[in-house]
């Protein structure tokens, strides 16, 4: 069993930034792809970003050249930094885990963490 926590949520003003980390515990290798998922009230949860098990990242277009996703492998954690935040990446973000990143980018990744909120005020 995999235990993900996010962290590090909370309100910024637009053009502000903000850090989520999650950790990761329990049966989980060094290698494994993570991402982020996000779900704003009324809409579908959405793919942020995703980080394969070789080290390569995708982005949605919507966040790419303003997010940025890292991991550090010592301590389990994967990291996404919010850079230049608008009001429309106001939603709860989710940490995902599996061992392939073609469940992550097809939605079904075996593992998730609770979410952690993020508010970004205009």
């Amino acid at each position: 069993q995999v235990h993900l926590v996010e962290s590090g949520g909370g309100l910024a003003q637009a053009g502000g930034s903000l850090r989520l980390s999650c950790a990761a515990s329990g049966s989980i290798f060094s290698i494994n792809a993570m991402g982020w998922y996000r779900q704003a009230p009324g809409k579908q949860r959405e793919l942020v970003a995703a980080l394969t098990t070789g080290g390569a990242t995708i982005y949605a277009n919507s966040v790419k050249d303003r997010f940025t996703i890292s991991r550090d492998n010592a301590k389990n954690t994967v990291y996404l930094q919010l850079n230049a935040l608008k009001p429309e990446d106001t939603a709860v973000y989710y940490c995902v885990l599996d061992t392939t990143i073609r469940e992550i980018v097809g939605g079904n990744p075996g593992f998730w963490g609770q979410g952690t909120q993020v508010t970004v005020s205009s």
